[in-house]
Parts: structure tokens; sequence; C-alpha cells
């Protein structure tokens, strides 16, 4: 399966919440992001700042992807870019992670901003090499063992 044209974003709701939250990455891929449950809590205590989205393909969810915009945050790399990720381990590899990233880059931009920024750590099942191909670039800042890459819109 790809993506077909009927591929969308929605906001969560309590209608599609049971579905968001049961989108699991493979197992050697828990280690490099949260499940979508906390990505949820967090979103719930930063209303302001975050948005999450559930990704879908011809109705059924393929994806969750949680875009964080705070244009006054000290952090420079914490003003526009991607909190989360998760794709579903059936549907990696079909397109839907890029179609997050770009939904969250066309966010970013209808807010006026120039690039957005996402923090992975590094290895082997990690998200690296993924964001790396969509054109993310280290900053050569790193958090927590985390690297700061960005993308420049």
């Amino acid at each position: 399966m790809s993506i077909t044209r009927k591929t969308v974003l929605e906001p969560i709701t309590t209608d599609n919440l049971a579905e968001a939250v049961r989108i699991a990455v493979r197992p050697d891929q828990e280690r490099f992001v949260a499940p979508v449950v906390q990505s949820l809590a967090e979103a719930y205590t930063q209303p302001d700042v975050a948005w999450p989205r559930l990704v879908r393909d011809e109705g059924r969810p393929v994806a969750f992807v949680m875009g964080a915009f705070d244009p006054t945050s000290e952090i420079d790399f914490f003003r526009a870019g991607i909190w989360r990720l998760n794709v579903a381990a059936e549907s990696q590899g079909q397109g839907y992670g890029r179609v997050a990233v770009e939904a969250v880059a066309e966010e970013a931009r209808a807010r006026g901003q120039q690039r957005i920024t996402v923090l992975w750590v590094p290895g082997d099942a990690g998200p690296e090499r993924f964001y790396l191909r969509l054109g993310f670039r280290p900053t050569g800042q790193v958090l927590e063992d985390q690297v700061v890459g960005e993308l420049l819109l």
C-alpha cells in the first residue's frame, strides 16, 4: 500500500483519540520516540504550543505527528518544529512520515516561520537517516544526547 489522494491530517479529538493512541512503532524503535499517549498528555499541558495530528490514509490511521509552535521561546530550536513523529510499524516506508513532516513545514510557513527543527537520538533503528533524507541538517547543537536538526523552509 502507498499514499493515496485520500491521505489527510486531522486534529486529535474525542472521536479519534482511541485510534491515535493505538499507533505503535516497531519494537526496536520504541526507545527513540515516546508513545502517542505520552505525547497527547504533553499536548494537553501546552495547548497553545502543541499541534497534534492523526494521519489517515483511506480512513485508516497510519501515523501521528505533533508539531510545536512557540515563536517566543528563548530556545531557538523550540520555536517551530516536530516534537513527535510515530509512524505505525505496518505503515512505515510508504511515505506517511514525509507527509507528516511536510504538513508541519506547511503549518510553520503559514505561521511565518522560516525553518523547522527536530531532535533525534542517534542509533541504528533511530530516525536520523529519515530526517537527513528529507533535508534536515544537524545544527551542531545537542540537547540531552539528542541531535538538533533543522530544515530551512
